[in-house]
């Protein structure tokens, strides 16, 4: 039986993890956390055998928190997920000590092979992820598991102009409507935009957005 901990600040995406998992036979899901800090206090009392974490969480992101773990030498496998393939996030992940790296796109298939390759000892970088290491190799860059941890503020991902206007409109309040006939598009293409502007930047509700693109310096 592999134990599971789940690590997210999505209610929403740990039930659907959750129900993914425990429908194959033995795998279980002994606890969650909200965030990295309430991450480490439970698979402190649980023992878990696998730790399946996100990147992307308040108090302490999914990277210190793998660093803590290997830092303390807590006998836990880590298997870190994000929506993110950018270079940055997948080394800091590797020198943080995380056994996977895994897109929360991937397939159930990919999903379930990570959760058992990163259980039984091996390492699981999703195929994206695997190309960024194999870069630094040639490159001859090295990933040094000892570097000093840095903090996740420098943008992951690129926002289009279309999505960069779209996000000026969207803080200053305007509806779908509203956008629509400032950029001359249709209103569906408006909401499209804006829930790919959502997305991207891992944002709920407005104060979310606001917060996040503040954080990454866009306003």
């Amino acid at each position: 039986m592999i134990n599971i901990v789940l690590a997210d600040d999505h209610v929403l995406v740990r039930n659907g993890i959750k129900a993914l998992l425990e429908d194959q036979t033995g795998i279980t899901v002994i606890d969650e956390a909200s965030n990295g800090k309430e991450a480490l206090e439970v698979i402190s009392k649980s023992k878990p055998h696998v730790l399946i974490i996100d990147i992307r969480m308040p108090e302490m992101n999914g990277i210190e928190a793998v660093a803590e773990i290997k830092k303390n030498k807590i006998d836990v496998k880590t298997l870190v997920l994000s929506m993110h393939d950018s270079e940055e996030y997948v080394v800091k992940a590797i020198q943080a000590g995380a056994d996977g790296y895994l897109l929360k796109g991937a397939s159930k298939e990919e999903f379930l092979k990570a959760v058992n390759k990163v259980a039984t000892g091996g390492k699981y970088f999703t195929g994206d992820v695997s190309t960024i290491i194999m870069n630094n190799f040639v490159s001859g860059t090295t990933i040094n598991i000892d570097a000093p941890k840095q903090t996740l503020k420098e943008l992951p991902f690129k926002l289009t102009k279309r999505e960069r206007q779209i996000l000026t409109l969207v803080l200053e309040l305007k509806n779908n409507k509203d956008i629509a006939d400032e950029l001359s598009i249709s209103k569906r293409t408006a909401e499209v935009h804006r829930f790919n502007l959502m997305k991207k930047l891992e944002a709920k509700n407005l104060q979310e957005l606001t917060s996040r693109a503040k954080e990454y310096k866009l306003i």
